[in-house]
């Protein structure tokens, strides 16, 4: 079949001579058919990339989503490394407001702010749930836009994109860190030790039973209420500020409370939080600082390679320092749970006293801070 090719129509036997065939004409029927084709998918591919763009303007709606119309920021109460903190009202409630700013000027890329604002949405989400006696009431959330206007004393001002706007009660006792610093000379009775450190575990404990790692204790983030009950505050705000894997270094969290294996940049899990915790306790039994003149990599490598820890004072009780030692083990296997922590500071005795007492008082605990070196 040399000549003679299959066709789809005249010819006989349905046969038609290839030197019969019109080119030409098929090359423009060819064209007119592909350019049909083309235009109808592009339609449908306009029309799709329509319904994205109709989808993303919808604005996402959540549970934890504040009404900013109700919202009045105050002074300035902190200020941090990720944004600040103010007082204010919501709904007519005495809140802290935090306001977090990822990377306004620039200092972060596009991909760098949505990654944040993702993790942010899905931690705040988590957070809102949470209820707990020794855990700092998260309120509500939002995440700013260009044109949210929240109302201020002295005025309105915009929220730039890349601002994300938390709300939690506002606790009048302030930070622990500071109670502690009122008392360093006075000191703390053995049962006030025990009920501050037996508020900072169950909370911690709390959180390890909903998998969130605080990854930041420290005196400094615990609040008290006006009874003097200690809440965890910063519980998450922490983590999702981390969640940048180029921010994932030993240097996460606070110099004098982190963990040998974060301090040495090693994976690591809740169990540092109960390290912290170790370090927590004693600087609420001591009523001080530790490590207060050492440097970064002084403490890092004391810590890490000759396992300094905070002197403990020989009138410390036994039930008390055994806590301290088993917290901050190097080990973190050998740590305990949060909640064993609990049951072992329920157990002790504190109606013989057993705290520390000014040093001018005759039966006082004769010990005095001073750092002996590694």
């Amino acid at each position: 079949m040399t000549e003679e090719t299959r066709g789809g129509g005249g010819g006989e036997g349905g046969f038609v001579r290839a030197d019969q065939i019109d080119l030409k004409s098929l090359d423009e029927q060819l064209h007119r058919h592909l350019s049909r084709a083309l235009t109808l998918e592009k339609k449908k591919q306009d029309n799709g990339d329509k319904q994205q763009e109709e989808m993303r303007e919808i604005p996402v709606t959540h549970e934890w989503e504040i009404d900013p119309s109700k919202l009045i920021i105050k002074s300035v109460i902190a200020r941090g490394t990720f944004g600040t903190v103010h007082r204010g009202i919501y709904d007519g409630q005495d809140v802290a407001v935090k306001l977090l700013d990822w990377g306004e000027e620039g200092h972060r890329t596009q991909a760098e702010t949505a990654s944040l604002r993702a993790a942010f949405a899905q931690e705040v989400s988590v957070w809102y749930k949470l209820d707990h006696p020794n855990v700092t009431k998260f309120i509500g959330a939002t995440m700013g836009a260009p044109e949210l206007n929240i109302q201020r004393d002295n005025g309105h001002f915009s929220m730039p994109r890349n601002v994300c706007c938390v709300v939690v009660e506002y606790l009048p006792g302030g930070a622990l860190k500071n109670f502690l610093i009122k008392n360093r000379r006075r000191k703390l009775a053995f049962k006030v030790v025990i009920q501050l450190a037996l508020d900072l575990a169950r909370g911690l404990s709390y959180l390890h039973s909903k998998k969130i790692v605080h990854r930041d204790v420290k005196t400094e983030n615990m609040l008290l209420d006006k009874n003097r009950t200690v809440k965890i505050a910063d519980f998450g705000v922490a983590r999702v500020e981390a969640s940048n894997p180029n921010d994932m270094t030993g240097e996460t969290g606070t110099l004098g409370y982190m963990a040998p294996e974060v301090l040495n940049g090693n994976p690591y899990n809740r169990k540092c939080d109960v390290y912290s915790f170790g370090v927590c306790l004693w600087e609420i039994y001591c009523c001080d600082m530790p490590y207060p003149d050492l440097s970064f990599s002084e403490l890092t490598s004391a810590v890490v390679r000759q396992n300094l820890r905070p002197e403990i004072p020989r009138c410390c009780p036994s039930s008390l320092a055994n806590v301290m030692k088993r917290c901050w083990d190097a080990n973190s296997d050998r740590r305990p749970e949060m909640d064993e922590v609990v049951s072992m500071l329920e157990a002790i005795d504190t109606s013989k006293g057993g705290g520390m007492l000014p040093l001018d008082q005759p039966q006082g605990c004769l010990w005095f801070r001073r750092y002996r070196g590694p």
